[in-house]
């Protein structure tokens, strides 16, 4: 009877496993749909043709972006703890150490961070993050691509899809207890 009031409760271990192989499985599955529909955008005058499985660097800005939001959804410690298991499966994945996994993170939420000044929107970070990764610049029209920026429309668009890829921790901890 209380079964169904109850949540199942993970450790540590559990919940980096989840978070890093939902994170995953959603990119592999999703990447190649993404891809063919940043080929066909109108925002570019010229497909940028990008290989519907080359999603290593879409891949890092997905997990980049999710990190980053851990600490604002656990005690400190916690946070600590979770991330530094991620750390470690992510290392065993890319066959790398942890302190370069750490360091290859890093980079890329610097690199988002610092594309999305000011704002602390991390959907719209990791937009711009793809946009600039992706070389993306060299195929919009002339007036966006000596600006060096993305085009607006195409930005909003990214934005509805990379919507898709953080992770949801109010529905996780419905679920779920740690």
């Amino acid at each position: 009877m209380f079964g169904t009031f109850t949540k199942k409760k993970l450790s540590d271990n559990q919940v980096a496993n989840i978070f890093i192989n939902a994170l995953y499985d959603s990119v592999d599955n999703g990447f190649g749909v993404i891809a063919q529909w940043i080929n066909e955008d109108p925002a570019f005058v010229e497909s940028p043709k990008i290989d519907l499985t080359n999603n290593n660097e879409f891949a890092l800005i997905v997990i980049s972006g999710n990190i980053s939001l851990l600490e604002g959804n656990f005690e400190s410690n916690q946070a600590e703890r979770v991330e530094k298991l991620i750390y470690q499966k992510l290392a065993t994945i890319y066959e790398l150490s942890e302190l370069d996994i750490r360091n290859i993170i890093k980079e890329y939420r610097s690199f988002i961070n610092r594309i999305n000044m000011p704002s602390k929107n991390m959907i719209y970070g990791m937009s711009k993050a793809v946009f600039y990764k992706y070389n993306l610049n060299n195929f919009q029209d002339e007036y966006f691509k000596r600006m060096q920026v993305p085009n607006p429309l195409f930005l909003k668009r990214m934005d509805d899809i990379m919507g898709n890829y953080l992770w949801n921790w109010e529905a996780f901890f419905k679920k779920y207890r740690i």
